[in-house]
């Protein structure tokens, strides 16, 4: 029997309520997957079980601070599903992170996973903190102490975290050296991201950016232009946004805009990246004062005139306010959720192709994927190799999602979700239900 939305009562099934300015992310993942549900028809048991995280865990965080006093943090850890294989996900430090977030990420995380063909579930992990205010021992503390208290969720064949915002190869080597320690061996799998002297992979930091890159070459290719000379603009220049503007960039490609929190920056005859990159570096990772573009908003820098516009900052950047001032011929998610699923039809309607976050920014977890495979076997590949094998699975991804979108002329988003939603739940068929 097909899906049916009149069962479901609770909020992970009611229908969106009144659009918001600041949209729920479980929600706007929600009417993605409900679209894709009707359209396999899934039997009401499969839609209630592929939208029903598998584990959720809250679990509060004692730390002794650095002045003697005790402060209590608490920390999640979702796991949506892990029934393609391990789950996997990032974890990431915020002071106004949300259980919601968390679900939507984890969910995402999932889709993510499938639609690459990497052999992973989804999860995500957070923990309610500003490191900004932690010294270094203080958010060592908040982080081993996190980890002992997963130790029963984390393992190389079990969960296996990552890093997120506000999170890094550090904070992945103290989570590794906790659960080793608790574990009495020597586990490098149990993380992905972590620093190479410890198992980590080449090309890991540049993979998300190189994901997204070569997303947008094959979509520039699908659409009959060239690289060279086409116009881009980039909101958010950190790992991402930087990593896609430095290798657009050698393309032959011109960045006419970037920003970051200091705000935007445009010069229409092209930035210099390079120039960019090393200012940002010298200035503590900020542009703020950036002298060879002109300085415009953040707001201002998304309806620039281009061809390519790459979200790599943080969600909701698009939402049905600003979406028909939009003047982008492709727009590729470097970000999670940066476009609202409002704010979706109306970028559709406009002709405008979107590569969605779930495809464009797989490549962080395809490459964590070769790490986890790397430090399971003890052998450790070239980058040239790491680069070779990402670029052809960004790009066998993303021809198989064309094709789902060309076979039900759907958006490139609806048809991800169509992909990624057959293939867990027919693997869940075939598995079947224990119990």
């Amino acid at each position: 029997m097909p899906y049916n939305k009149d069962l479901y009562s609770t909020p992970y099934y009611k229908e969106p309520g009144p659009k918001l300015d600041k949209e729920s992310p479980f929600e706007s993942m929600m009417e993605r997957f409900r679209f894709a549900a009707e359209l396999l028809q899934l039997e009401d048991g499969m839609f209630q079980y592929l939208s029903s995280p598998t584990r959720q865990v809250i679990t509060s965080i004692p730390v002794e601070m650095d002045n003697g006093e005790i402060r209590v943090f608490e920390g999640y850890r979702v796991i949506h599903n892990n029934v393609l294989g391990p789950s996997k996900g990032g974890l990431r430090y915020s002071p106004d992170v949300t259980l919601d977030e968390v679900n939507a990420l984890a969910a995402w995380m999932t889709w993510k996973c499938a639609v690459v063909n990497v052999p992973f579930g989804g999860a995500k992990g957070a923990i309610k903190c500003n490191p900004k205010e932690l010294s270094l021992k203080e958010l060592e503390r908040v982080t081993r102490r996190y980890t002992a208290n997963m130790l029963e969720v984390f393992g190389p064949e079990q969960d296996i975290p990552a890093p997120d915002m506000n999170t890094n190869e550090q904070v992945m080597a103290w989570i590794m050296d906790t659960y080793c320690m608790h574990s009495r061996k020597s586990d490098t799998a149990v993380v992905t991201g972590k620093p190479l002297l410890i198992g980590g992979s080449r090309g890991r930091k540049e993979a998300t950016g190189r994901g997204v890159v070569t997303l947008v070459l094959a979509a520039l290719n699908k659409l009959g232009m060239s690289p060279v000379g086409c116009k881009v603009v980039i909101q958010g220049f950190g790992n991402v946004g930087t990593i896609s503007a430095k290798l657009l960039y050698e393309q032959g490609s011109r960045i006419i805009g970037i920003s970051d929190i200091s705000g935007g920056y445009y010069n229409p005859d092209g930035i210099d990246i390079p120039k960019a990159i090393e200012y940002s570096t010298a200035n503590k990772g900020s542009l703020e004062g950036f002298k060879d573009a002109d300085p415009i908003s953040n707001e201002r820098l998304l309806e620039l005139e281009c061809d390519v516009l790459i979200p790599a900052a943080k969600e909701d950047q698009i939402n049905r306010h600003n979406a028909p001032n939009i003047k982008a011929k492709i727009i590729a998610e470097g970000a999670n959720g940066p476009i609202t699923a409002s704010a979706d039809q109306m970028l559709d309607s406009m002709g405008i192709l979107i590569i969605p976050d779930i495809l464009a920014n797989a490549g962080g977890v395809t490459v964590s994927y070769f790490e986890w495979v790397q430090d399971r076997q003890g052998y450790f590949w070239t980058e040239e190799r790491v680069n070779r094998r990402l670029n052809r699975m960004m790009r066998s991804a993303f021809q198989l999602i064309f094709e789902v979108k060309e076979q039900y002329n759907i958006t490139l988003r609806q048809a991800a979700y169509v992909y990624a939603i057959r293939k867990v739940a027919d693997t869940l068929r075939l598995r079947g239900i224990y119990g």
